[in-house]
Parts: C-alpha cells; structure tokens; sequence
C-alpha cells in the first residue's frame, strides 16, 4: 500500500493565515464602504435641506418618506432612526477621511449620541486602540470613564482633554493605567450589601474579563492569592497582573473599608519582594493598587507619601456611578483650573 502524502501542520498554519487575512482585508473593505456610503446618503440629506431652506417638521416627513421609498426598493436597514444617524454622521464628520474602517457602523451610532466632540473623539480614539466591541464601548460610556479618568489624577485640564481627545488613552507611566472610581456593577452585587474581600475576589475572577476591561489595555492575568514568603512566613497577595505596555507586574489589594497606613505598608513589601525575587531583567519596577471602598485624599497622602515605589489607591464601586454628578464635578475642576490661569496672567 502507498504512503498518503498529508499536508504537515506548517503548510495548514500558513495556508489558515492566508485565509484568515483576506477574510479580514474583505470585511474591512465592506465595512470602509458601508461608512462612505451611509457618510453620502447623510451628506446628500443635509445638502438637500440646506438647498430648499427645509423646516425641522418637514425634514422629519421628509425622512418618512425617504425611509419607505429606501425600504421598498433595497431592504432594511433605512429606518428614518438610522437615516437620521447618516445626517448626523455627516455633520460630525466633515470630512469622509476622518472616519475609520476599523469601527462598524454600529460603533458610530453609539458615538454620535454624545453631543460632547472632545468626549466623543476620547471614545472613537479608544475604541480603535483597544479594540472595544459595541458592547464594551457602551459599557465605557455608560461607565463615564472619560469622566473618571479626568479626575483620577486630580488636575483635570484643557490639556488633559484635548490630549484624552486626540489619542485616547496614553500609557507611559504607572499613573496612566489608574482610574478613580473603577467600576464593578459587572458583578451584581447590591450597593448597600456588606462583602467579604474573599468573596470579591473570588467574583471578580469568575468575571475576569469584564474586570481586564475596567482594569484597561495591556493587563494580563497572572493569579490570586500569590505566595510571598519572607522569613518561612508566607503571605499572599490578592490579585497580580502583568502589564506588557509598562513591561510590569500590577499587584492589587482589595480591602472591602477605607483606606489604612497598614495596607500601603504591605503592598509596599510584596513590591519589593516582587522587585528583588520576581522580576526579570527586562521588567520595569512593580505597581501597587489598593481598591477600597473609601479614600481620604490625607490619609491617602501621609500614607502613600516617600514611599519609593509606585504604591495607588482608588475606590471602587458596585453600580454605574451618576453620570451628571462626575460631569459636574469635571466642569467644576476645569473651572477652577481656569481661573487660576486667569488669575497668572492678571
């Protein structure tokens, strides 16, 4: 009987690869159409109104009437909902060119109802540089991140929001990958429910994902309960994580109350166990985060103060923060950066 030539693992590999690149290269191309033509159709809208002076009333029958004859003739997808979007599509950008292929257009349906330009650019940037599903960058916005990662820091200014606005998020450094408050309604817990740190741990585990999410790009999981052992006593961390944007390990301890000198005191250890007996040659020094229910910006000060390692806290919470109250409080924090530059120039 004569050998059977099969074709060995390397040649399926490169030929699966091949396939799998031109699928993609063929839906993007699609999607990249589909954008430009709906960007025309809102163009054309638009002009038309502009050219006949049409009222707000009657630009709405005459998008029932557009809708039904667009139906009729090529199917779904042209609802006066959706050719609206295509209007507003086009006003938002003037320039064909600016949109990208790499978003659906159900990621800009989601965009555009945010009336904010340097809010919605945050979000477009974001979504392409973390590759956020239309669930995920809901989720996002609903979540207010572009709001808690203007107050993380504390100094929200124009700077900072036309940075966020331009190139989404920017990891250089420790500090960039902290959010203040994150956000865990993924878990389902009651807001007023007491929970053990156990108990928190072991959820957000079974939820990893979502949590990788909120934690933000370039986390990778590494465990729970790592071991530390100094001294024949062991202690164990709660959550550690490897960064590969900052090339770190990110070690979290979840304390289910506020914040205490005697929890920053322990992180500071496991880093630098981590530090001494861990790290590569190539990795940078360990992060530390304290997620706890409180944290008094003092305490946290006198506490987290000369250490030299890179030690955060941030509070966490278990439901979808009030989204009007940390606009407001971005609004006052800008505000008040304003008029002190004012006050430098006076």
């Amino acid at each position: 009987m004569e050998n059977q030539l099969t074709p060995n693992n390397s040649m399926i590999l490169e030929i699966r690869e091949l396939l799998e690149n031109a699928r993609k290269n063929v839906t993007q191309q699609v999607n990249t159409q589909l954008l430009t033509t709906y960007w025309n159709i809102g163009r054309i809208i638009v002009e038309y109104e502009q050219q006949n002076q049409i009222r707000a009333d009657y630009g709405k029958q005459t998008l029932r009437e557009l809708s039904k004859e667009l139906t009729r003739e090529f199917g779904k997808g042209f609802s006066r909902s959706n050719l609206q979007n295509m209007r507003a599509f086009y006003l938002a950008y003037e320039k064909c060119q600016t949109v990208s292929g790499k978003l659906s257009w159900s990621h800009y349906c989601e965009l555009l109802s945010i009336t904010d330009e340097n809010k919605r650019s945050f979000y477009e940037k974001e979504s392409i540089n973390s590759g956020w599903s239309v669930r995920e960058l809901k989720r996002q916005i609903d979540s207010s991140l572009y709001e808690r990662l203007l107050l993380s820091s504390g100094d929200a200014n124009k700077e900072k929001v036309l940075s966020l606005a331009q190139k989404g998020i920017k990891i250089n450094q420790p500090a960039d990958i902290i959010r203040d408050p994150y956000v865990f309604e993924f878990l389902g817990v009651p807001e007023n429910k007491p929970i053990l740190e156990s108990d928190l741990e072991k959820a957000l585990v079974v939820q990893i994902e979502k949590f990788l999410l909120e934690l933000g790009r370039g986390f990778m999981f590494v465990g729970t309960q790592q071991r530390v052992t100094l001294n024949n006593t062991h202690y164990y961390v709660d959550m550690v994580f490897y960064n590969k944007i900052l090339r770190a390990y990110v070690l979290i301890e979840l304390k289910t109350k506020k914040l205490t000198p005697e929890a920053a005191g322990q992180l500071n250890m496991y880093l630098n166990y981590y530090a001494a007996e861990v790290n590569d040659p190539d990795d940078n020094p360990p992060i530390g985060i304290i997620l706890c229910t409180e944290k008094d910006s003092i305490a946290a000060e006198y506490a987290l103060g000369g250490l030299s390692n890179n030690i955060f806290a941030s509070r966490y919470v278990l439901y979808m923060p009030d989204k009007e109250q940390l606009i407001a409080q971005v609004e006052a924090v800008l505000k008040n950066w304003h008029d002190k530059k004012d006050n430098c120039h006076d």
